[in-house]
């Protein structure tokens, strides 16, 4: 097998696997090079084709992430997010997010919800609350996707930008016990069932009983840091 076809096989089969979901960092070239028994120019190769192919993308100086790069977020839409508060993000995402999950009801195409099963099932398997933040993270976003509206899509991506800021990944860390993950897996199962069932109603009651559940836990524990 020519050594690109062979790096290339080697990381598809990595990228498959659970150790680096969506989102994740790989190790560093010579790293990741030895860990797989290549050399570092079959490596290279490899993961042009695959940024190619849109399966993982470069940040020079920060290192390869797994997954399509992320739309960047607009300089007024960044400024907005530099000043808002885990309590207004809240407050819009109590707003926005059960309007999309009613619109992804109506919506959704078959490969939409399909994704948004795959979704769910790696939230449901996170073994830790970093993991669990990023697929719930895609998850929400597959949702907000299905709805198929731009301007509303653009909404959420400024909002769920939060998501990256250090101090709102710990608050949302410490909310996450076992018994807040294992009722916010069930939400997930409910909403996204009602979403494939194309029952808007149901769907956007579910998502809005979901947001409420995040908020009061964040918020409460965000009050017990204080």
């Amino acid at each position: 097998m020519p050594r690109r076809e062979r790096a290339m096989a080697k990381l598809t089969e990595v990228l498959a696997g659970p150790d680096y979901p969506a989102n994740s960092r790989l190790p560093a070239e010579r790293e990741l090079a030895v860990q797989l028994g290549l050399s570092r120019s079959a490596l290279r190769e490899a993961l042009e084709v695959l940024e190619a192919q849109g399966k993982v993308w470069r940040h020079v100086g920060q290192g390869t992430f797994v997954g399509t790069r992320p739309a960047p977020v607009p300089a007024s839409l960044s400024l907005v997010t530099s000043r808002t508060s885990p309590s207004e993000v809240l407050e819009t995402r109590l707003l926005l997010e059960p309007l999309l999950a009613r619109m992804a009801a109506l919506r959704a195409t078959d490969a939409e919800i399909e994704q948004m099963e795959v979704l769910l099932e790696k939230s449901e398997a996170a073994r830790d609350a970093k993991t669990w933040e990023l697929w719930d993270g895609r998850l929400h976003r597959a949702v907000a996707e299905a709805a198929h509206n731009g301007l509303l899509l653009s909404i959420f991506d400024a909002f769920n930008a939060m998501r990256r800021q250090a101090k709102w990944g710990a608050l949302r860390q410490a909310a996450l016990t076992p018994a807040r993950h294992a009722a916010y897996c069930a939400h997930h199962r409910a909403y996204v069932a009602a979403i494939a069932a194309r029952d808007p109603a149901k769907a956007e009651a579910l998502m809005k009983k979901h947001i409420e559940a995040v908020r009061d836990g964040l918020l409460g524990a965000a009050a017990a840091a204080e």
